[in-house]
């Protein structure tokens, strides 16, 4: 069997060139809007919070940027914690409501599905983080035909 005969990784190191950027830096046009939808359950992998910080970036792009909770996406927006509301249980429990935040602190807009939050999940309104602005079943069709007549950029994206 052959040797390997290598140092060990030391902490700190570079596995990769993380300073070459191949592609230009896109910034927004003024005006230009994008639109991020969740069709997924929070804490069944990682794409929620993948989406939450794309949408996050396209907001610090300069796109007036949106992001649609609707089916099992309704979960990564209510109020969480334990023992109570609020609480972290261990690290990165509160990591989509967090995010979420402050996503909104920056100016993003965040919607979410009424259909879902009670029909699917037995939630309601006061289980939105604060910001949350929660919209009809028929909306959630609209909002994105509405964005698609505007021209933005819409990212979908569907896990269950």
């Amino acid at each position: 069997m052959p040797k390997v005969e290598l140092e060990a990784n030391k902490k700190g190191e570079f596995f990769v060139d993380y300073e070459e950027k191949v592609f230009e830096d896109v910034k927004a046009e003024a005006g230009q809007k994008a639109l991020v939808t969740f069709h997924t359950v929070a804490f069944e992998g990682s794409i929620g919070l993948v989406n939450i910080l794309t949408a996050t970036r396209l907001l610090r792009k300069g796109f007036d940027t949106s992001i649609l909770l609707y089916g099992p996406g309704v979960t990564l927006g209510v109020l969480r914690g334990f023992p109570k509301l609020g609480d972290e249980a261990f690290p990165g429990h509160m990591a989509y409501s967090d995010r979420l935040t402050k996503f909104m602190d920056e100016g993003g807009k965040v919607f979410a599905c009424r259909f879902a939050l009670q029909a699917l999940y037995g939630l309601g309104e006061p289980n939105l983080l604060a910001g949350i602005k929660p919209i009809s079943p028929l909306d959630v069709l609209d909002i994105q035909l509405i964005h698609r007549k505007e021209g933005a950029f819409i990212f979908d994206t569907w896990t269950v």
